[in-house]
C-alpha cells in the first residue's frame, strides 16, 4: 500500500527498506520507521515538532492526563472496525498506540513530519508501519484506508478524501472553544476566542459529517513539571510571557483546568 513520495509508484520491500519500480529506494531506520520525506518536500531542515516539544508531550501523555481522550478515540475507532487505518500527524504515538490496541487485527499506519516524534513513536508498537512523511503528500495508495485519525493535527482534506475507500471515514479530534480556558485566562489579559467548528466549512464534496460529540472533564495538575510540560506542548509555551508561564508552573496549590475535546467523524460517500 506504500507509494513512492517522488513518483507515486508502489513501494515494495527490498533488503533493509523499500524500493519503487523507478529505483527510488528508502532505507528503514534502526528504530524501525521509514523516512518517506524527500528533501525537496521539506520546508525546513528539521520540519515539525522539535525534541523538547516532543519529550514534553510524551511525558505529559504518559502521565495519563489525557487518558480519557485517547480511550474515547479508541472506542470510536473500534466501533467502526476498519481493515486498514492511518493516524495522520501521529506525533510521538500516544493516541496511535491506543488505536492499535483497540484494533488488533487491522493493518495500521502512522505518519508525522517530525523525525524526533516518529523516532519515539516507533517504540510504542513495532508492529505498525511508522513513517516520516508529509500529510500534504501521504505516501499511500488512493482509496487504501477505511479509517483515518487526525488528533490535534492540521489536515489536508483533499489528501484525506483521496486516501479513503468508499464508506470509510475520518475521525477528527480537536479542542473546543472552552479547552484549557482556566490556563488561557491566567496567561493572557484577553483570551482570544475561536470557533471550534470552522473546519466543517472545509469538508470537501463527497464527505459528510456522520457523528459528533464532545468530551469534557476537569484536570488537576499538582506537579509543577506537569504544568511545564502542558505549556511546552502547546502554543502557549512560546506565546505567553515568561512571567505568566512561571506563575502557573511555580504556584503552590494544584492547578485545575478544563479539558474539552470535540470528536467529528466524516464518511466518504
Amino acid at each position: 500500500m506504500l507509494a513512492c513520495p517522488i513518483c507515486s509508484e508502489p513501494l515494495n520491500a527490498a533488503d533493509t527498506g523499500v524500493v519503487c519500480p523507478a529505483g527510488h529506494r528508502f532505507d528503514r531506520a534502526r528504530q524501525g520507521y521509514l523516512n518517506l520525506l524527500p528533501v525537496q518536500h521539506k520546508n525546513s531542515r528539521d520540519p515539525g515538532d522539535n525534541q523538547a516539544m516532543v519529550e514534553a508531550r510524551r511525558d505529559f501523555l504518559n502521565a495519563g492526563h489525557y487518558a480519557p481522550v485517547a480511550r474515547r478515540l479508541a472506542e470510536l475507532a473500534a466501533e467502526r472496525a476498519p481493515g486498514r487505518w492511518l493516524d495522520i500527524g501521529c506525533g510521538e504515538g500516544y493516541y496511535t498506540a491506543q488505536i492499535a490496541e483497540a484494533l488488533p487485527n487491522a493493518d495500521g499506519y502512522a505518519l508525522d513530519i517530525s523525525r524526533e516524534a516518529v523516532k519515539r513513536a516507533c517504540k510504542r508498537n513495532p508492529q505498525l508501519t511508522w513513517l516520516i512523511a508529509s500529510m500534504a503528500r501521504v505516501p499511500l495508495a488512493d482509496g487504501c484506508c477505511q479509517f483515518l485519525a487526525s488528533v490535534f493535527s492540521p489536515l489536508d482534506w483533499q489528501e484525506a478524501k483521496r486516501l479513503l475507500s468508499p464508506g470509510g471515514g475520518l475521525m477528527k479530534v480537536g479542542p473546543t472553544a472552552g479547552h484549557l480556558m482556566e490556563l488561557r485566562e491566567r496567561l493572557y489579559d484577553e483570551v482570544r476566542e475561536y470557533t471550534d467548528d470552522k473546519h466543517l466549512a472545509l469538508v470537501p464534496p463527497g464527505m459528510e459529517l456522520d457523528h459528533s460529540e464532545t468530551l469534557e472533564f476537569t484536570l488537576v495538575l499538582t506537579d509543577g513539571q506537569d504544568r511545564a510540560n502542558l505549556l511546552a506542548m502547546t502554543p502557549h509555551g512560546w506565546r505567553a510571557s515568561a512571567e505568566r508561564r512561571a506563575s502557573v508552573i511555580e504556584q503552590a496549590e494544584p492547578f485545575e483546568v478544563t479539558v474539552s475535546m470535540r470528536y467529528d467523524y466524516f464518511i466518504l460517500q
